[in-house]
């Protein structure tokens, strides 16, 4: 038995349409990526600030927002400042010193080489031998040859960083600013009031995930950057360790915690390398401690902090990470986890008010049918 699917014209041109727009939808955002990382950093900035600017506006002459967001933005820049003046010197101080320890390392796996001439020459090795050294030399001539390419673009590297930072400052202070504006503006276009509500109590329940998540993270964030420091600092009474590296180690700590599930981890091993190049058994009880201390926070401090959870399952968590980070790179991976939280409120929302009507319609079609009894 044959089936013959008839679809008119119409249909056929719609479907195709909504497909190449999905298509198009897709491709704008991807080649649109970077511009939208900047748009999202400024939102995340502005939600993280906003809580404190609203405190403080309340202070300000005439209640005013712009100055209880300019109040909060001093804040910021001297937070920033203090950040430059006292964590880039001992960055550059710890680079300088794995740049002289190279050199000794290189030394001694010479003098281990020497000690085996012996055994090249008693299997005939030395020709293996100069091809791979041969190999070095010129893997290491034309790496030379690119140190001032790769240094010009390092310089654009960061002055496209400053800028990008200026952006979003600028950006999230007009959206502290203009916010309670615009929304006012979006709630004047209903003309259903019962709508507007529960749109109004939706997004509520969003910014309250979003808020209260950036909340508790930069506070384990910054309790993990506490310790970190604590712990180089202590190390550095006891063995050869540089004490300003602990403001360094902090800052380290502390940004790369805000990535979910793997960002602290990095963060310790990249510590720990960079104590490896002053003293090796430091940098082994500093990897031990920390490690040490990640499960204290994972068990008793995120739980405690993070009072109001996302409720997002481990597998989901990663999923979230993993796409933020291949899209959006590093700040993708900081904002995923309150975007996921978002959608998850969203859908559930949308699941209850579809059961509400179903439930509604059943009421619906009992009463009809006792009526016609």
């Amino acid at each position: 038995m044959k089936v013959k699917l008839e679809i008119d014209t119409r249909t056929f041109v719609r479907f195709w349409l909504v497909v190449i727009g999905f298509g198009a939808a897709a491709a704008v955002i991807y080649s649109a990526r970077t511009a939208l990382i900047i748009v999202a950093a400024a939102a995340f900035l502005a939600l993280a600030l906003n809580p404190p600017v609203s405190r403080l506006a309340k202070f300000m002459p005439g209640k005013s927002r712009v100055a209880g967001t300019a109040l909060a933005y001093v804040a910021v820049v001297l937070t920033l400042s203090a950040f430059m003046f006292l964590v880039v010197p001992p960055i550059v101080q710890q680079t300088a010193k794995v740049g002289e320890t190279i050199p000794g390392l290189v030394r001694t796996a010479t003098e281990q080489y020497q000690g085996l001439n012996s055994f090249i020459q008693h299997y005939n090795l030395q020709p293996q031998v100069d091809s791979m050294l041969n190999s070095i030399k010129n893997s290491a001539s034309s790496l030379a040859g690119t140190v001032g390419s790769n240094l010009v673009s390092g310089i654009g590297s960061l002055f496209y960083g400053i800028a990008t930072v200026i952006m979003v400052l600028g950006l999230s202070f007009f959206m502290l600013v203009e916010g309670p504006m615009w929304l006012g503006r979006l709630w004047s276009l209903y003309t259903d009031e019962d709508r507007m509500n529960y749109h109004r109590l939706l997004l509520h329940r969003m910014y309250s995930v979003v808020t209260s998540y950036i909340t508790g993270q930069l506070t384990v964030s910054a309790l993990a950057g506490v310790v970190a420091s604590s712990t180089v600092f202590v190390l550095s009474l006891i063995f050869n360790v540089p004490a300003n590296f602990a403001i360094p180690a902090a800052a380290i700590i502390f940004i790369l915690s805000l990535i979910p599930m793997f960002g602290e981890m990095i963060g310790v091993i990249l510590i720990g390398l960079i104590l490896a190049f002053n003293d090796f058994s430091a940098a082994i009880a500093f990897v031990v401690f920390y490690v040490i201390y990640m499960q204290v926070e994972n068990n008793y401090i995120v739980p405690k902090i993070q009072s109001r959870k996302l409720e997002l399952s481990a597998l989901a968590i990663l999923i979230s990470v993993i796409i933020g980070i291949y899209i959006f790179g590093i700040a993708g991976g900081i904002i995923s986890i309150p975007i996921a939280g978002s959608i998850k409120i969203f859908v559930e929302e949308y699941i209850s008010r579809q059961k509400s009507k179903k439930h509604k319609r059943g009421l619906g079609a009992v009463k009809l049918v006792k009526v016609e009894d």
